[in-house]
């Protein structure tokens, strides 16, 4: 099990190091309760189940990822994350691709002090 985050700039490097780890439970304990994504092909996904196989397709496909992270915004126990990402990832063909974007992230502070994900979004303001 992770430690709780307590400094939101720090939740992209946990949920790199997690994900790289394969760790799917791991990375999931970085959510809030009812957060949701919007995953790079556009689709919205909401719920512990839909975030654990969309997770868990990651790892399956070998993903490797790099979080830069560039901006972190706090106010109201509420934090905006902007962070540039590489995944590198087993195409559907095999091939390995490196696809790259910048997130527009949010995150709060629950009851523990620990900061997690309300909502991720890859594309940022695609």
């Amino acid at each position: 099990m992770l430690p709780v985050v307590t400094d939101p700039a720090k939740l992209p490097l946990v949920f790199q190091d997690a994900l790289n780890a394969g760790d799917i439970a791991g990375v999931l304990a970085l959510f809030a309760a009812g957060a949701g994504m919007r995953t790079v092909t556009g689709e919205h996904l909401a719920g512990t189940e839909a975030l654990r196989a969309e997770i868990s397709g990651t790892v399956a496909a070998h993903g490797r990822l790099t979080n830069v992270p560039r901006h972190t915004l706090v106010g109201a126990e509420t934090a905006l994350l902007v962070t540039d990402w590489t995944m590198e990832i087993d195409g559907p063909d095999g091939e390995r691709i490196a696809p790259t974007g910048t997130t527009a992230n949010i995150a709060r502070r629950d009851a523990d002090g620990g900061w997690r994900f309300t909502l991720l979004n890859p594309l940022g303001t695609a």
